[in-house]
């Protein structure tokens, strides 16, 4: 008799610490997903609101944006659009060039309203100095923490080149001989031989936007803005010899050939229209 009621009440009490146990476990159960038809796993504890938006995000693919992706500058960004790097923090109201973020989305070309405003003299104690600042002048006064304003106003596509753009005598850059031509896919632009301290000169007038080893894979990189549609890069120069914010005349040495980031002393020379690579040699006199 007791050993038929020993049995009933060990096996209560195992369940009863089975069901302690497991009211005490801390892993939350999976939630199966069915709204994609396919069966997976997402934590329940996920809260969708936590999400984190990022600066612009508003304007993904939107003309005149930029989507950051892996491995991006501001360097290089400005390089990719044909624009000043500190022109394009600048408009999105960057605090810290260096922190940039993947999926950030990034104003590529100039508010509207950066070219509309007029600044005109304004007598002392007119009514009219009392007035709201201009949106330009505002805007840089925004915390970096809010581009979504700066993305506010009407953004237009990137403009086609002027007319004038695109009257430029170029010259070659450097005496030496080629050694690997324009390949959209494997170089962007064309290698030119030479000895360590030979004179790499500009190509054309123009001003110098970067000067550094700030992009991976160039070395001592300068890159010169001519106008509104054409960049130029040198890249894997020994020396460097001009400034930021330089103005240079076409002819004048800029930098002396080197190895820096390269197997060999060359100039890598680069000629971008709005941004994109195109084949110095269509662009370039006849040697």
């Amino acid at each position: 008799m007791l050993g038929r009621m020993a049995l009933p009440c060990a096996l209560a009490a195992v369940l009863l610490v089975a069901a302690g146990c497991a009211s005490r476990s801390p892993t939350n159960a999976p939630v199966e997903d069915r709204g994609t038809g396919a069966s997976r796993t997402v934590p329940s504890a996920v809260d969708p609101g936590n999400v984190k938006q990022l600066p612009g995000f508003e304007n993904a693919g939107k003309p005149g944006y930029y989507t950051v992706k892996p491995g991006d500058t501001m360097i290089r960004i400005g390089l990719e659009n044909g624009q000043n790097w500190r022109d394009i923090v600048r408009w999105n109201n960057l605090e810290n060039p260096n922190i940039i973020e993947v999926g950030q989305v990034l104003r590529v070309v100039p508010p509207v309203e950066s070219a509309a405003v007029v600044t005109r003299p304004v007598a002392a104690g007119s009514a009219a100095a009392s007035s709201t600042p201009p949106a330009q002048a505002s805007s840089a006064a925004k915390p970096a923490s809010a581009p979504a304003s700066a993305a506010a106003s009407p953004t237009p596509a990137p403009a086609p080149a002027a007319s004038g753009d695109e009257d430029i005598a170029w010259i070659w850059p450097a005496q030496g001989s080629m050694v690997a031509g324009f390949d959209e896919a494997k170089n962007k632009g064309l290698d030119i031989a030479g000895k360590a301290g030979d004179a790499v000169i500009a190509s054309a007038d123009g001003r110098v936007v970067y000067a550094g080893a700030g992009l991976r894979g160039y070395g001592n990189l300068i890159i010169l803005k001519h106008n509104n549609t054409f960049l130029t890069a040198y890249a894997h120069n020994q020396t460097l010899l001009v400034k930021e914010d330089q103005s240079v005349k076409k002819g004048q040495k800029i930098a002396e050939m080197g190895n820096s980031d390269a197997d060999r002393v060359k100039l890598h020379f680069e000629i971008r229209r709005q941004g994109k690579p195109v084949d110095p040699a269509k662009y370039l006199p006849a040697k």
